[in-house]
């Protein structure tokens, strides 16, 4: 049984391959996760291959506007006799060798297939650069789950802080309450908000794992998530602080959507070109050789040569509706591109006043969190002293916590503001 298992597992391993995991270094930074995504995110491998089959079809299409050559051999044993003759009939049956060699030029058709041909190279021109925006957009969202992953690091970081400072007064407080100075109701109290903080922690160490699980996916990696993320910040963006106008000439020159669309709209304007060339003839011309007779040593050769005219005068208004669709697709994808102008201004204004915003959240959380821990400072002297009570220390210990998870959410969105205006202005 057990070698039977093993031929089928041999047998089966093609069709069953699992993706091995890709190791991912003890400590994750930014510029490694990038890497790491660049050489392993199938998304890019799709559009890698994508552009490959643009061009390939590119190339297909340049097939019409070159010679035709078809070469073909034939061999047939059979009787001969004569239809119509009255005559005996006979069984005996003779060779027939049969060569025959042509060639065929298309010597003009009014554009129809050289517009199509062009069509078909900016079609690649324009899938090549819709592979350059996967890119911008693996690389956004590698950046936002990192970023994500390293604010649920210190926001588990924080809850760890919190608890051990919460585990530092149930001792003082069990020591208040043995010698009475206290009663056993702030025991109570200060277990039952220990009890929270340990349940904060386990959710914020469980949040930290899953983002590292999202930075694996966003990377295209299966990984194991027992490795930390690098405590690094985003610099700033060059320029981010400008006014929206230049920012936005900026990304209209490189956005790769705006080249992959206009190279759609050329695509699309030769289509058109190539579909009008239908309401006129087509001039080929023609060559062929011949070679046939009953012995191989002994055949009779004939060519010939021509040039022909096909000019489709009527086909059920084939071309011309061809036409207007053609037309209504143009018309189409200049929309598409004045929408696209109106979505990447929208996308650059909000990721400039967002970073505008977090800067100015990261002062005022920074101010909250030194006020937050004054007050607990506070609160803590005032309960030894027997002059505060357990409530104004809970509270102010909640205030602390609150403040700094505000301070690292403000952080995030920094950070995730700027991976987002890098994106939006067409930097990798």
């Amino acid at each position: 049984m057990r070698r039977l298992i093993l031929i089928i597992l041999i047998l089966a391993g093609p069709v069953f391959t699992v993706r091995a995991e890709t190791s991912v270094p003890p400590v994750l930074d930014l510029d490694t996760a990038l890497r790491i995504a660049r050489e392993n995110q199938p998304q890019l491998v799709q559009a890698a291959a994508e552009s490959d089959a643009a061009q390939a079809r590119a190339g297909t299409s340049l097939s019409p506007l070159l010679p035709q050559v078809v070469g073909s051999a034939g061999y047939q044993r059979g009787t001969a006799n004569a239809t119509g003759t009255g005559g005996t009939q006979s069984w005996d049956t003779y060779n027939n060798w049969n060569f025959k060699l042509s060639a065929n030029q298309l010597i003009y058709d009014f554009g129809q297939s050289s517009d199509q041909w062009r069509a078909a190279r900016a079609t690649a021109g324009a899938q090549k650069q819709s592979e350059l925006a996967t890119r911008l957009q693996v690389s956004l969202d590698v950046r936002t789950a990192f970023f994500a992953a390293r604010a649920g690091k210190a926001l588990a970081q924080v809850a760890r802080e919190t608890l051990a400072n919460q585990e530092r007064h149930l001792d003082q407080i069990q020591g208040f309450v043995e010698i009475g100075s206290r009663p056993e109701i702030d025991l109570a109290q200060v277990r039952s908000d220990l009890a929270n903080f340990r349940l904060q922690l386990i959710n914020a160490e469980n949040d930290y794992e899953t983002a590292k699980a999202r930075l694996n996916q966003a990377m295209g990696v299966m990984a194991q998530t027992n490795y930390e993320v690098a405590d690094e910040t985003p610099p700033p963006v060059e320029k981010e602080d400008q006014a929206i106008d230049p920012l936005f000439a900026e990304a209209l020159a490189a956005r790769p959507e705006f080249a992959a669309l206009s190279a759609g709209i050329r695509a699309q304007e030769l289509s058109l070109g190539s579909v009008r060339g239908g309401y006129w003839p087509k001039l080929n011309l023609s060559a062929g050789a011949t070679a046939g007779g009953a012995e191989l040593d002994n055949l009779a050769r004939n060519w010939n040569g021509g040039v022909s005219l096909v000019w489709p005068l009527f086909e059920g208004r084939l071309t011309r509706m061809q036409v207007v669709e053609a037309r209504a697709k143009l018309m189409s994808l200049n929309s598409q591109l004045e929408t696209l102008r109106l979505q990447v201004r929208l996308e650059v204004e909000q990721a400039r006043l967002a970073i505008r915003a977090a800067k100015a959240a990261i002062t005022a959380a920074d101010d909250a969190v030194v006020n937050a821990r004054k007050r607990l400072d506070l609160a803590e002297a005032r309960y030894r002293t027997g002059v505060g009570n357990m409530i104004e220390l809970g509270d102010a210990q909640v205030a602390l916590s609150n403040a700094e998870a505000q301070k690292v959410q403000a952080d995030y969105n920094l950070a995730s503001a700027r991976a987002r205006l890098l994106q939006a202005l067409g930097r990798q």
